[in-house]
């Protein structure tokens, strides 16, 4: 690819940018779309047969990371094509219960021709639904949901033109399990398995990687470098190291500290429905009737559905009285352990983590004692904790940032080039800098323990 075809993607990038801001800032604000609506939507879409598995073998047959299918097609930004080709890989990989699923991979070559040296970036378009994943605009579907991963080809531009391979996966997997941390992870590594193993990618055994990612991305990029070791110890190799910001680590504390905010209320029958069809936990027995309708509602819903559209909702708005801890749930309890960072492996890696804390300035005003403040969704106790604890088990190269004066929005726009430039140092072979005797402790991350009814 010609470096003039890049200047033309930035181009193009930045002209539909513009015209998506107009075409949908009327849309972000409106009623979600009915259910029928969405469904028969939905059922459209997935006629594309490139996102089913339909070979003879049983996917058990395949390893981690085989690439099942492959397709090249043109970069779309907001349906517009673009100059550059994308190649999208249909590949083997494991869900939250552990069993064998097919997902799908976007890459992008290195305008340069090299080889030696890849991003993969983890989206955090957040969604309930799956095709407002990556893969799915850069083909050039058009959605509301979707206009999140869309506008993230601003931010891998500069990338791009750095002569970095951009790999992308659908980290939330063909179900949309949003919020299952594990299966973000294990979604990300075998994309790199499957990036690697293709020959019309151009990578290959040699190739080395940095993980990057925010907020929803933060959660496949934490959990794929601590996974590394022991799900993907080839993988593990190739990686210089992982950036990330506003990173969910203790999802329990989340779902308190959320509670009430005036922006990210919603986030909390999300991140509940997500994890319970991960799981595949029956929610229907604790929600009173407002929860049911609510839960059924969002079904399909993106973070653009939900956020600053239900001022002050919690738990208990949703929960039947005797279930007004969520901790009463014991379906919950064990699936919010699975998906508790600070249960995780050390990553081998270096890191480098950002953090804002200014919450109050994105409505959530909560500061419950053992979970304090944060960024307005992600609790910043939380962060420190696993940032320490990263380094007093072993890991002594991470790199820890917080913005106080920047809620969870105004802590990405310095994340993002700043994690970049950290990346490029790790592949010159520069040492990784430490924060380890700076960072402080935090809070808590032990599990969460079984609470009696109300």
């Amino acid at each position: 690819m010609r470096s003039s075809s890049a200047r033309l993607l930035a181009t193009a990038v930045v002209t539909s940018l513009t015209s998506l801001a107009l075409v949908a800032a009327p849309a972000a604000t409106a009623a979600p779309p009915a259910a029928p609506a969405v469904a028969a939507k939905a059922a459209a879409k997935d006629k594309d047969p490139f996102y089913r598995y339909d070979g003879s073998k049983p996917l058990s047959a395949y390893a981690p990371g085989d690439v099942l299918k492959t397709r090249t097609l043109t970069y779309h930004f907001a349906g517009i094509p673009t100059p550059v080709k994308a190649v999208q890989l249909l590949y083997r990989t494991t869900d939250a219960k552990g069993r064998p699923a097919a997902n799908v991979t976007s890459v992008v070559r290195s305008i340069k021709g090299d080889s030696g040296k890849a991003l993969s970036y983890q989206s955090f378009y957040d969604s309930l639904d799956p095709e407002h994943a990556p893969s799915r605009a850069i083909a050039g579907d058009v959605s509301l949901g979707g206009s999140i991963a869309t506008i993230e080809s601003l931010l891998l531009t500069p990338a791009l033109l750095q002569g970095y391979n951009l790999v992308i996966p659908d980290t939330e997997g063909q179900e949309a399990h949003f919020a299952a941390g594990p299966e973000y992870g294990t979604n990300t590594l075998d994309s790199i398995r499957a990036a690697t193993r293709s020959p019309e990618t151009g990578m290959g055994s040699g190739t080395r990687f940095g993980l990057a990612g925010y907020s929803g991305g933060a959660i496949a990029t934490n959990w794929a470098a601590a996974l590394a070791p022991a799900y993907a110890p080839e993988v593990d190799k190739k990686l210089v190291g992982f950036t990330e910001g506003g990173i969910l680590a203790n999802p329990a504390h989340n779902l308190k500290y959320v509670g009430g905010s005036l922006s990210w209320g919603g986030i909390i029958p999300m991140a509940v429905l997500g994890i319970a069809r991960s799981y595949e936990i029956d929610l229907k027995p604790y929600l009173n009737d407002y929860g049911v309708k609510l839960v059924a509602k969002l079904e399909r819903a993106s973070i653009i559905n939900v956020f600053a559209q239900y001022p002050g909702l919690s738990w208990k708005k949703i929960a039947k009285p005797e279930y007004a801890d969520p901790n009463s749930v014991p379906e919950y309890v064990t699936a919010v352990n699975k998906v508790n960072l600070g249960s995780a492996a050390t990553p081998t890696v270096p890191g480098y983590i950002v953090q804002g804390n200014a919450g109050i300035g994105e409505g959530t005003f909560s500061n419950h004692p053992g979970i304090g403040r944060g960024d307005g969704v992600m609790v910043t106790g939380d962060v420190q904790a696993l940032a320490r604890q990263y380094c007093d088990t072993g890991n002594t190269a991470i790199t820890y940032k917080q913005h106080n004066f920047l809620g969870h929005f105004g802590a990405a726009v310095p994340w993002m080039p700043t994690g970049l430039a950290w990346l490029n140092d790790r592949f010159e072979g520069k040492p990784a800098p430490s924060d380890c005797d700076r960072i402080p402790e935090g809070n808590s991350l032990e599990p969460q323990k079984p609470a009696p009814r109300s």
